[in-house]
């Protein structure tokens, strides 16, 4: 594929676990990507941009977009997947912790996404995926995260919202909210009583590998948008 016809993602968290996999699987469809992680190491794929810096600062977001355009030219699709998950019981969190979770799975989202419409508008199309949680809508007695369902609900209710505002210009907006997911940097944790997380009804997590499939899924639907995609072993529908 010529580098003007070459597709280009960019992907935030971007270094390991879900991120590392999406980058790999846009990869293997022959996409440009700009992987952006807090740290993440250089890459000797020409057709792999790793931007270091803290998403939740606009400046990162401005640098992640002019790097992109300054190396491949374009921009075809954002995933914005970088997230934190801090889980205590709600009079616990610190202004600290709100801080981190609202910085990275909002301000991050919010900041990048903004600066992407613009040449996605130019180019008359884009698509956008944001990686919310399925945490934000079903609630776990044994598992609270009323920061994870703050900040992740909130990408879930963005989504729709620019979904319909550009659905008329070309971007489509789509998320896909995952439940219980295994990987090398988050096993299933244990619960206060030792019992360990409540397994989705499919009855195993789910892997790196589903999350990717979803993300790749909606990009080959071009008649899709404002969806939130549910890869959660049915836990959404109800235990």
């Amino acid at each position: 594929m010529s580098e003007p016809d070459r597709k280009v993602a960019i992907v935030t968290g971007g270094s390991r676990g879900i991120g590392a996999g999406i980058v790999a699987g846009y990869r293997a469809q022959g996409w440009a990507v700009v992987a952006n992680a807090r740290t993440i190491t250089p890459s000797d794929d020409p057709a792999l941009l790793p931007v270091a810096g803290d998403i939740s600062d606009p400046a990162t977001a401005d640098r992640i977009v002019t790097q992109a355009l300054d190396r491949f030219g374009r921009i075809d699709t954002l995933v914005n997947n970088a997230g934190v998950f801090v889980a205590k019981p709600f009079i616990e969190y610190t202004a600290d912790d709100y801080a981190l979770a609202a910085g990275v799975n909002l301000a991050g989202a919010f900041w990048l996404t903004q600066r992407v419409v613009a040449p996605m508008l130019d180019r008359h199309g884009g698509h956008i995926v944001n990686i919310a949680a399925t945490i934000a809508e079903v609630a776990d007695s044994h598992a609270p995260a009323a920061l994870a369902a703050l900040t992740k609900g909130g990408l879930a209710a963005l989504t729709r919202s620019l979904a319909i505002e550009y659905a008329g210009r070309g971007i489509r907006v789509n998320a896909v909210s995952p439940g219980m997911i295994q990987t090398s940097t988050r096993p299933p944790q244990s619960r206060p009583d030792g019992t360990g997380e409540q397994l989705p009804p499919i009855g195993h997590p789910g892997r790196v590998g589903d999350v990717v499939g979803g993300v790749l899924f909606l990009e080959a639907s071009p008649h899709v948008t404002g969806e939130i995609l549910h890869i959660d072993g049915g836990t959404s529908a109800g235990h």
